[in-house]
């Protein structure tokens, strides 16, 4: 019982911090930031 609920609070946890985040979900380019700093 006691890991049914570890897991859930995790789960919670997890599904809470997602929330409010804003913009695009992808990993940005590292060679084209390289670029633009040249």
């Amino acid at each position: 019982m006691k890991k049914v609920l570890t897991l859930m609070l995790m789960l919670t946890i997890t599904a809470l911090t997602g929330c409010g985040q804003t913009g695009d979900l992808y990993l940005p380019d590292h060679q084209q930031q390289n670029e633009q700093t040249q």
